[in-house]
């Protein structure tokens, strides 16, 4: 079948992309070179110049070589929330040849145990106030090197002092543990800076990150990303953007964690190519710090999830932050509800352009263009240098506008699962098609639509029924602020629709929700159950967990 997405295609924007970039690394040393004096990093009031993370990454390399015994391809656990320490230890880890095990902080002792055994970790660099479950874990593991850092390490005198006191001694945030061989984060860089750096070389085949999935279906597995699939999705994500966003000039809200592959590629590899500064955003969901940040800072892009948009949205304080400056807010990890997109163009007066990638693809596969052709409810057409296409059961390609499983091809795509063939096989076709899971169609302009995840399709009586839909429709409903649909047993339909509501003002009528739900969707797509809430289970990014809620 053709590529009809072409057509469609942003002008400016090539068809396929020519990788400038061998290795990570490289991209790192050519933009501290480039933009040497411009802000990279900032946190908490603090900035780091390209300049600054250049000798700081020197320092965190030198450390890891030479003095812990690490060598290259050994795989290093960094675990953290977005400060300044962690772009030092993730490319500090990367200039020495190490392989980066991006670890969710919220991760309990079960988790951490299982990532580090399985991807065999031998160092991490973790900040002390997850040190406790570190503690708990770390005999089990092959981790022998312990950095730990403390919130306000980077922060300068006198504010690192108070800092780490406030959290340690008045909130309390820092749980006692022993873990008698772990050294400072500030006293492995002291000792880095007396060392040579260590300068390895890596290919566009080294491993650079094993970024674990979610394991929505099953155990965690940890994705191979390659310095090639890494720098590729960061050229192709460049290359998209390069209508609006230029070199030296951007200023990016970095609310997603780094150590989730969207802010990794997306913002951080992405806006550091191009001399950008990312605005870390330590803790998201408190929303009143998080618009103080955004007041006080001349943004030029942000990046985010639908839950989290929503939640900025709906405080008192939202309309006191000036998007004057703003070119563009782009959406990912998952799906864009319609109300929300439509009300923060209103608001904003910017748009909110939706994206589609996966872990396993480093992670974009497709995005709405930016030069103002967007669709509201697609995830828009292929980046550079990618296929995309639409399969039956058999693996047969469907006509436009039938729904199957979307599968992608490209440079992007993961090498695959770690120590996992049996697992990389299911996903990956022999002739390198990546299985997403995800059900979806091609239009006959050629923009996609996630209809939704194959897991989570509700089977009513024979009837699929997405709950994408169903929660979009109910997103709708002014006394909505959160939504789930997922699906319960029934005696007589196989399945039934149920929703789970968060009301926008403390209530809810039903009876109103009901019939707003019978006014746009055919009877059995209307929800049978509903359950009010004050909150739903989400993941670290914010976005909605249905197999919680199942």
């Amino acid at each position: 079948m053709d590529k009809p997405w072409f057509k469609s295609y942003p002008k400016g924007v090539p068809h396929q992309i020519d990788v400038e970039f061998e290795s990570a690394n490289e991209v790192f040393e050519k933009s501290c070179e480039k933009f040497a004096d411009l802000p990279a990093f900032s946190n908490m009031g603090a900035t780091l110049t390209f300049s600054d993370l250049d000798k700081l990454t020197h320092q965190m390399a030198s450390y890891l070589r030479n003095v812990t015994g690490l060598k290259k391809g050994d795989r290093i656990a960094i675990q953290m929330p977005n400060l300044l320490q962690l772009p030092i230890a993730v490319f500090g880890a990367l200039r020495a040849g190490l392989v980066v095990v991006n670890t969710n902080p919220l991760y309990t002792a079960r988790e951490m145990e299982h990532q580090f055994k399985d991807s065999g970790a031998k160092a991490i660099i973790i900040l002390a106030n997850f040190a406790s479950q570190l503690e708990k874990v770390i005999d089990k593991t092959e981790i022998d090197t312990v950095i730990v850092t403390e919130i306000g390490d980077l922060l300068g005198f006198p504010k690192r002092y108070i800092v780490n006191a406030a959290v340690k001694y008045i909130k309390k945030m820092v749980p006692s543990y022993t873990l008698p061989n772990a050294v400072s984060y500030q006293a492995a860089l002291r000792l880095g800076k007396t060392k040579p750096f260590p300068k390895e070389e890596v290919s566009g085949d080294d491993l650079a990150f094993l970024q674990y999935t979610g394991g929505t279906t099953g155990v965690s597995k940890g994705a191979m990303l390659t310095h090639r699939n890494i720098v590729t999705n960061m050229e192709q994500i460049a290359a998209w953007m390069s209508p609006k966003l230029r070199d030296g000039e951007e200023v990016v809200i970095t609310a997603l964690p780094l150590y989730h592959i969207f802010a990794l590629t997306v913002n951080c590899l992405s806006f550091f190519k191009i001399g950008g500064c990312n605005v870390l955003i330590t803790n998201p969901r408190d929303i009143p710090a998080f618009i103080k940040t955004m007041k006080e800072t001349d943004f030029t892009v942000v990046t985010g999830v639908n839950t989290l948009y929503n939640a900025l949205m709906n405080h008192p304080n939202f309309s006191q932050i000036d998007f004057s400056k703003n070119k563009i807010s782009v959406g990912g990890g998952m799906a864009l509800q319609k109300a929300v997109t439509e009300r923060w163009l209103s608001l904003t007066k910017t748009p909110l352009i939706e994206g589609y990638g996966l872990t396993e693809a480093s992670p974009v596969v497709c995005c709405n263009p930016i030069d103002g052709t967007d669709q509201v409810g697609t995830i828009g057409l292929p980046v550079p240098s990618t296929d995309v296409k639409i399969v039956d059961e058999d693996g047969k390609e469907v006509k436009n506008g039938e729904s199957g499983e979307l599968i992608v091809k490209g440079p992007q795509v993961m090498k695959g699962y770690w120590n996992r063939e049996d697992e990389t096989n299911k996903v990956i076709t022999m002739d390198g098609w990546l299985k997403t899971g995800d059900v979806a169609i091609l239009q006959e302009d050629g923009f996609f639509k996630i209809v939704d995840r194959m897991k989570d399709m509700i089977l009513v009586s024979g009837f699929n029924v997405y709950p994408n839909e169903i929660e979009d429709v109910v997103a709708q409903h002014p006394s909505v602020l959160e939504v789930a649909a997922i699906g319960v047993p029934d005696d007589k339909s196989g399945e039934v629709v149920k929703i789970f509501v968060v009301p926008k003002n403390g209530e809810i009528k039903k009876d109103e929700l009901l019939a707003h739900c019978k006014e746009h969707l055919v009877a059995y797509k209307v929800p049978k159950q509903v359950e009010v809430r004050e909150e739903l289970p989400k993941t670290n990014i914010g976005k909605i967990l249905r197999r919680a809620l199942r």
